[in-house]
Formats: C-alpha cells, structure tokens, sequence
C-alpha cells in the first residue's frame, strides 16, 4: 500500500455499466495511494469514462480534454497530472485520441480497465505506450480486486458483458464485444461482500442483462449455464439483500424462466426495464431487433400476468431512417397501449460503422425534434400518471440518505421512485412501510405508517 496519498478524479459518461466500471477503477487505484476527488482542478489522475452511445460523443470527449489542459499546465511543477480516456470512446478510437489529444497519457478500453497500475507506469515512463483496448473480459473480472470501496445500500453488479444482437443503430457490439457472462460463484462472492458492507439493494448490470448464461456453482456443473432467472432466484437467497434488479434486458431474451422468477420471489422489484425502441413493426425489422410489436405487447401481457404490480420502463428512439409520419404513429400507439412508468427517449444518432449511417432516408433533424417532443409528453404525462397513482397506497420504501429539509429522510420505492418522508436518521439503511400522499412527476411523498424493519 503506498504511503503518498493522489487525488484522483473520474468523470463518468452514459450507463450504468460505466458507473461500475468506474466505482471498480477505484478500487484498483486505492492500493496505489489514490482518493477520490470531487474536482478536476488539483488532481493528479483524471479519468473520462466515455460513451459512444450518443452522436458527438467524441466531440464532448475533445471538449472535456480542452477545459483539463489548463489543470494540467498549473501541475506541471506540482507533481504533474495524468489524464486518461476510459469506456467506450476509448475502444473505438483509441489510437485517434492519442494522435489528436497531447495532453492524453493513456488509453484504456472497458476490458482493460484492470491494467490501470501497468499503464500509468508505463504512460509515466513513455508516452504513446498507453493504450490498451484488448477484449479481455474474463481476464479483466479474474484481476479486479474482490474487495469494492460502496457508499450507501444500494449498488450495481455486473453480470454480463457485450452484445451479439447487432441492432442497426447501435456500437456497442463493437465497443464491448460478444456476449460474455460471469460464473454464478464469483458472483456471488461480490454480493457477499457487498451486503456484509451493509448493501441492501442489488442492481444486476448487462448490455443485454437477460441473455445471462453463467457457469454454474461448483458441484453443479451438470446444471449447465445458469439463466438469469436462475441467478436472480439465487441471489435472493443471500442474508441481508432484500431487493434485486437488473437492466438493460431485450425481449428476444425474456424467457420462461425469468417470467416465473418474478412471479415466486418478490425480493425482485416489480419495475422491468425491457425497451422496444419503436412501435413500427417496419422500422423494427430495419433496427434488427428481430421482433414485432406484437411479440413485444405479449410480452408485457405475461408480465402482468404473473406480477400484476409490476411497472414497465422503457426505451425509444424517433426519426430512424426511413421513419415516416405514420411509423412514428405507430410508436405513440405502442406508448398508449402499453402504458410506461418511465421511459428514456432519443433522437436517432448516426454512429460511424453502423449499419444504420449508411441507410437512404436518413430524417430531418427539425423533425426528429418535433417527434421526440411529441413522444416525451406522452411519456411525461404517463409518469405523472403513475406516480399520482400511488397515493393512497403503502409502499416499502429502503431509506437511502438524509433529506435536504431537517428531520427529512430520503428513499426509494419498488418502482424507483423518489420518496420524501420526515423520519429519524436511525432508520437510513432500512425499510420502511410509507404511506404516499402526494406524487409529481418525479417523487412522492407521505408519512411512516406501521413499524419500519430492520433488515440488517
């Protein structure tokens, strides 16, 4: 363990994957004297976790460098400062950013975010070595550190990795790799950890969290791969986690496994993340999501089947190339019938080396804005919706942090939803029964009612 305390500050871009990618790049620069900072200015680390998600990623990633340069001048006689570029940016163009951005000292791909220690000695003693971008994530799992720095009761696990759906629009196959899923003993052994640290709530992570297939126990093999419904059965039985999640699923994966997991064990949320993208059976086909509407209604059906409480999120993108006015008709329908708790809503972004960039009819953006203020009302007006419906009711509601008014605590209910409730500090960390009184779009409110659980 190093003696000399750094300062070391992440910025962290996109999903929630690079949330965790980043709590765990911590955790591999604690044993070499690093704490986190809150700010840039100062520090002697600095990471920009991208994502390539979005159109201009690559720009805003520039942009970030621009405003660290001065940083970097003023620590040039102060010990100096290293700037790394992580995530998904990284992987993608690595080699440009080193070429393009001098201030740059290494790049690391979100395989290879393990190697940390090696690529800051090695950006030290030579710039233009720095840059690794290799898929290796069994290795990357195999040599993070098992113990995991956590602030609060909740936290995010990744599960599984990479994507072979090969949607039109989308880099991620490209950036993250093929599917790859992480054997149920290791795990395990991080949620052990995690709830001996006093973590209450799990949040299983996946670019396609619902294609899990991970090897067995020990002493099970002949199981074969475990599915996620399997898993998700499995961890609910570890002492002290009381509520599990997961995201981002596809419906290709929702099988009957998973379905009945939800129904038997109600320590998993009734909130399922499953995005359909577009209610066009047209643009769908042209997505490559290798589903129709209907497949994807009925889905949502047989949910609500088996967990009648249970509320759907989602995603969309509008203006996909060749969208017209009655396909994306056809997406306010699917929001009408389906009816969203949440959603996340886009305008299609053309990513270089997509299918997708290179189709005819690509939409004005003029339009593509008009859409997507037409969708985001719905969906807004469905949240609020949602939310008002939950006056009355009373809702298990894990108490995360102190509220910003005296006496105020601050939670969250099944449906991820913000609650407010005036409470006793003592009860941060446990559950508690809430009944709500009032909602807006995004919180609710109400008062302790019946004896709150102590879940440690």
């Amino acid at each position: 363990m190093s003696s000399t305390r750094k300062r070391l500050y992440i910025k962290t871009y996109g999903c929630q994957m690079n949330v965790y990618d980043s709590e765990r790049m911590k955790d591999v620069l604690t044993p070499l004297g690093y704490e986190t900072s809150e700010e840039a200015e100062g520090s002697d680390l600095v990471i920009i976790n991208t994502c390539h998600i979005r159109e201009k990623a690559a720009e805003k990633l520039y942009s970030d460098l621009g405003r660290l340069r001065p940083f970097k001048d003023a620590k040039a006689d102060h010990g100096g400062m290293t700037i790394a570029v992580a995530g998904c940016v990284a992987q993608a163009e690595g080699a440009e950013i080193m070429r393009r951005a001098p201030t740059v000292d290494l790049v690391v791909g979100p395989q290879s975010y393990h190697k940390l220690p090696e690529l800051i000695a090695r950006a030290h003693r030579a710039r233009g070595e720095a840059l690794d971008t290799e898929f290796e994530v069994e290795d990357k799992f195999d040599q993070l550190p098992t113990e995991r720095h956590v602030e609060g009761y909740s936290a995010f696990v990744t599960v599984q990795e990479g994507c072979d759906k090969f949607c039109t629009f989308c880099v991620v196959p490209y950036t993250r790799g093929a599917e790859w899923s992480r054997p149920v003993d290791q795990l395990v052994d991080e949620i052990r950890r995690l709830a001996a640290k006093g973590v209450r709530e799990i949040t299983l992570l996946g670019q396609n969290v619902n294609a899990y297939h991970g090897a067995p126990p020990a002493g099970r093999e002949a199981d074969g791969p475990w599915g996620l419904g399997q898993l998700l059965r499995h961890i609910a039985l570890i002492g002290g986690i009381e509520r599990v999640r997961y995201l981002t699923s596809h419906p290709r994966d929702m099988d009957e496994a998973l379905i009945a997991a939800h129904r038997d064990e109600f320590k998993i949320m009734p909130y399922l993340h499953l995005p359909i993208q577009s209610g066009s059976d047209k643009i769908l086909k042209a997505m490559n999501r290798q589903h129709t509407y209907a497949e994807y209604a009925e889905l949502i059906a047989r949910m609500r089947e088996v967990r009648p409480d249970i509320a759907i999120s989602g995603d969309f993108i509008v203006g996909f190339p060749g969208e017209t006015d009655a396909d994306f008709e056809d997406t306010m329908r699917c929001v009408r019938e389906i009816g969203y708790a949440s959603a996340f809503s886009f305008k299609y972004s053309r990513r270089p080396g997509t299918p997708g960039a290179a189709m005819p009819n690509q939409i004005d953006e003029d339009v593509k804005t008009t859409r997507l203020h037409a969708l985001q009302a719905l969906l807004d007006e469905q949240q609020t919706d949602f939310n008002r419906s939950q006056i009355g009711r009373t809702l298990p509601v894990l108490f995360e942090k102190a509220g910003r008014l005296p006496g105020q605590l601050h939670g969250r209910s099944p449906y991820l939803q913000s609650v407010h409730v005036d409470g006793p500090a003592e009860l941060i960390g446990r559950i508690g029964q809430v009944e709500i009184e009032a909602a807006s779009r995004n919180s609710l409110s109400g008062r302790l009612v019946g004896a709150e659980r102590d879940v440690a």
